[in-house]
């Protein structure tokens, strides 16, 4: 069981856990089907991963600022994301871009062994101290993630939660084969969803979704941080 933070109260815990209910609902009205992955979500505080004059609003469907300049994802692309990477229990997946942490929870209660890589200090260490907290085994680096994790490479599947300029083949090279990688491509403006599946060591199959916006990937396959 996901442990709740002992600074909330339980009429709170009551609120949260109904106001988890509703946002399950809307996101299986949205389309979402994988009931796993909503049975996570309805489990897991998302409260405990926004900053603290926002938590009133931690289920509503939208992104939040958190700290440093970054959000935490809407909930809905959240669920959009994970569901595209069909994870399995004792899959190994690597997340670029920790930020709040909340993706990489949502992945380790589905059963994955969890890498997350980040490259904001601040945003790693909070990260960390709540996986502490709620007893979460997650493999956390410091680091560009636009680069991936080639020491713990292949990957079953690979989630970016930053938008790039462009596919990265260095990520693509640390998948499986049969393995996925999700990844918001485009302008900084709005990007597409892609979804690469790797056949071979040669050959892969890429598939485009919906319409996002995320913050930029920052780094050495991903945007200047400059610009």
């Amino acid at each position: 069981m996901v442990k709740l933070n002992q600074g909330i109260t339980f009429k709170e815990q009551n609120l949260f856990r109904e106001k988890r209910q509703l946002l399950v609902k809307s996101l299986r009205n949205k389309g979402i089907t994988d009931e796993e992955l909503l049975a996570v979500m309805e489990e897991l505080p998302r409260e405990l991963f926004v900053d603290p004059p926002f938590i009133n609003r931690a289920y509503d469907d939208t992104a939040l600022p958190i700290k440093c300049m970054q959000t935490i994802s809407q909930p809905y692309t959240v669920a959009y994301m994970t569901e595209l990477l069909c994870v399995k229990p004792s899959h190994k997946v690597l997340e670029i871009g920790t930020g709040s942490g909340y993706q990489a929870a949502i992945l380790y209660l589905l059963g994955a062994k969890v890498y997350t890589i980040e490259r904001i200090p601040e945003l790693l260490n909070n990260a960390k101290d709540i996986f502490e907290q709620m007893g979460f085994k997650i493999n956390c680096f410091l680091g560009d993630g636009s680069i991936g994790l080639s020491k713990f490479a292949p990957f079953d599947s690979i989630i970016v939660t930053a938008a790039a300029p462009s596919i990265p083949n260095r990520l693509i090279e640390q998948l499986k084969i049969g393995g996925r990688l999700v990844i918001p491509i485009g302008s900084k403006s709005y990007q597409t969803m892609n979804l690469i599946i790797k056949h071979t060591d040669n050959n892969y199959q890429l598939i485009e979704k919906d319409t996002f916006k995320f913050v930029p990937l920052i780094g050495d396959n991903g945007w200047n941080a400059e610009n």
